[in-house]
């Protein structure tokens, strides 16, 4: 008679262990990390959803960028950090450090009303004037000029966050007597204000923001709507200016001689920069030497991650590679203008203005420098050069629009509901 063999009568291995039951329970880090996720993702899904197409045309193209900018940092600076640092990535990392703090603050400042800024804009600019004050006294000089503060290690410009207070401050004090723009002295504050901030930047030798500034501030009070005569008139007085505070810099003043006369002898390599950014953008060709392969950025072109990038963009992917740049900038502006069209609300539209004016003309002076349209200024080519107080006031500018546009597709979307429900009656 054979034997029945169940499952119990099987013999265990001596060197099999035991099975013990196991916990179901997440691991308490894991549990922290989904929940940041979730917050993070429930934040995000309230700020950016059923937005415009204009929101999310404008947030395409400025995410775009970063992320670009990004990018050809860490190629641009890949030399310079090694020799500095021993390391190829630290000014790259860097970057991309500055990139993410950006972008949290125009996520903030886009769920933030616009009329928040207007009713403190008094503070705003007082307190940024006098950050920028501190500098003269208390600044950090880099390559000649004196317009940076360090503090507990950290180093920031106080001029690149100056541009959007201002912007704020005009905004609210042209919106406020848009009915007496025909009398004169209703102009003075405005003028006298832009002036001031103009005055503290120049102080720290810092021709190439001041001139982005005197521009952007000019811009927008010509569109906001200041007589041509007097327009004229600030800018003679600011052409005179500039051209007696030139004169007092033998460097600038060398280099802009440098710039008229480019085949002249030059024994202080004032065009040292601008040849050597010309050879880069003709070594790329139609479509450039690769990513990360550039020749220039091995220490012939200065400040060749800031002021510079474009000649690496234009050398690393060629023609095809700058114009996509030159385009991406052209898409941005006609966001911005598209936005700047839909805005009804005074106030909104002088700041969309101001910001319009204060991107676009500082991207196209930045690569007219690098085509050598310009003589060498030292301004930065915005959401891309190197940076963190340059990329992180911009994107908080954009995030200013994004703001605007938020409450511009509310307003149509409450136009449109009451139209509905006219139609429905």
């Amino acid at each position: 008679m054979s034997k029945r063999v169940g499952i119990s009568a099987v013999p265990r291995s001596r060197t099999t262990a035991p099975i013990r039951a196991t916990s179901s329970k997440p691991k308490a880090s894991k549990i922290q990390f989904e929940s940041l996720f979730a917050t993070i993702r429930a934040i995000f899904d309230r700020v950016y959803r059923a937005q415009s197409n204009e929101f999310y045309t404008l947030l395409g193209f400025t995410l775009f960028l970063v992320a670009f900018g990004v990018l050809m940092v860490l190629s641009a600076s890949s030399i310079d950090s090694l020799i500095a640092n021993n390391n190829a990535l630290s000014i790259g990392a860097k970057q991309f450090g500055y990139a993410i703090i950006g972008l949290i603050g125009m996520t903030i400042l886009s769920a933030i009303p616009v009329r928040v800024w207007q009713h403190r804009s008094v503070v705003i600019l007082l307190a940024s004037l006098s950050v920028q004050f501190l500098v003269i006294f208390f600044g950090k000089e880099v390559n000649g000029n004196k317009n940076w503060i360090s503090i507990f290690g950290f180093t920031f410009q106080p001029s690149e966050f100056l541009k959007l207070a201002v912007i704020i401050a005009l905004s609210a004090m042209l919106a406020k007597n848009v009915d007496y723009f025909h009398i004169s002295k209703t102009w003075t504050p405005p003028i006298v204000v832009s002036a001031a901030a103009l005055g503290l930047v120049l102080a720290g030798r810092d021709l190439g923001t001041a001139i982005v500034m005197a521009i952007a501030f000019l811009g927008l009070m010509v569109l906001a709507g200041m007589p041509t005569n007097l327009a004229l008139k600030v800018v003679g007085i600011a052409s005179v200016a500039g051209i007696l505070l030139m004169s007092q810099s033998s460097s600038r003043w060398g280099r802009i001689l440098a710039w008229l006369n480019p085949s002249a002898p030059d024994p202080n390599g004032y065009n040292w920069q601008s040849e050597h950014g010309e050879w880069a953008i003709a070594a790329g060709r139609l479509f450039g030497v690769g990513l990360g392969e550039s020749k220039m950025k091995w220490s012939w072109i200065p400040e060749v991650e800031n002021d510079f990038i474009f000649a690496i963009i234009a050398e690393e992917f060629g023609l095809i590679g700058a114009l996509v740049v030159i385009v991406m900038f052209v898409l941005l502006a006609r966001a911005l203008v598209r936005i700047l069209n839909r805005t009804q609300d005074t106030y909104s539209r002088f700041i969309v203005a101001g910001v319009t004016v204060w991107l676009v003309f500082q991207a196209l002076i930045n690569i007219a420098v690098v085509l050598r349209l310009l003589p060498v200024l030292g301004v930065p080519l915005p959401l891309i050069s190197a940076g963190g107080s340059s990329l992180i006031s911009t994107l908080g500018a954009i995030g200013l629009v994004l703001s605007i546009e938020r409450s511009n597709h509310l307003g149509f979307g409450a136009v449109r509901s009451a139209s509905r429900n006219r139609k429905a009656r």
